[in-house]
């Protein structure tokens, strides 16, 4: 997933890339939800073009990932829809603070600031493939759930309760004072 600099002009180019076996293998192992994704329909649309130095990158990643619910413990399939941008300015003879920073410039020609909007670019070629993983990182929700009205599972039982009632009591929370009862002495039972 390769972006050539010196192709980019002050009209937007607009590249489409499929993630290969390679992509999928590191960001797999970094994002353990990828695993099961649909590598078919994974797609990446990037629209690029330069604004005097700096470099705009924009898109879309497509696709669908498949999570488990985080109150059913259901798997569920996510449609990914996320659009990114980034303005990257040339790195020149700086390099960023951060050593993991400064080792991403080196190896992939790019990385970002403090957030995923801005960035250095350093080189002829840029390769997207970990700054794509990131914007699929960021749209993976931190606490997955497969429906809004989610029931998920009885405290109790462990039963599915969106499949129906298992039939267990709710229980009542017991008093956090309830163990202070037993220091009581008889005396004092009868005040309040």
């Amino acid at each position: 997933m390769k972006l050539l600099v010196d192709r980019l002009g002050d009209s937007p180019r607009s590249e489409s890339f499929e993630a290969d076996a390679a992509w999928w293998e590191t960001a797999s192992a970094r994002l353990p939800e990828l695993g099961s994704a649909d590598r078919r329909d994974f797609r990446f649309c990037v629209d690029a073009h330069r604004m005097g130095q700096d470099l705009y990158l924009g898109g879309v990643v497509e696709g669908q990932l498949e999570l488990e619910c985080g109150r059913c413990l259901n798997r569920y399939r996510l449609p990914l829809h996320e659009s990114f941008r980034v303005v990257l300015e040339p790195a020149g003879d700086r390099s960023p603070a951060e050593p993991e920073a400064a080792a991403a410039l080196a190896r992939d020609g790019l990385c970002l600031g403090d957030d995923i909007e801005t960035g250095w670019f350093r080189g002829r070629e840029l390769e997207l493939g970990p700054f794509l993983e990131e914007v699929v990182a960021l749209a993976i929700p931190a606490h997955p759930v497969c429906r809004e009205d989610c029931l998920g599972l009885c405290p109790q039982c462990g039963a599915d309760r969106n499949l129906g009632e298992c039939g267990c009591r709710e229980a009542r929370p017991e008093s956090p004072f309830a163990a202070l009862r037993a220091l009581r002495r008889p005396s004092d039972q009868g005040e309040s």
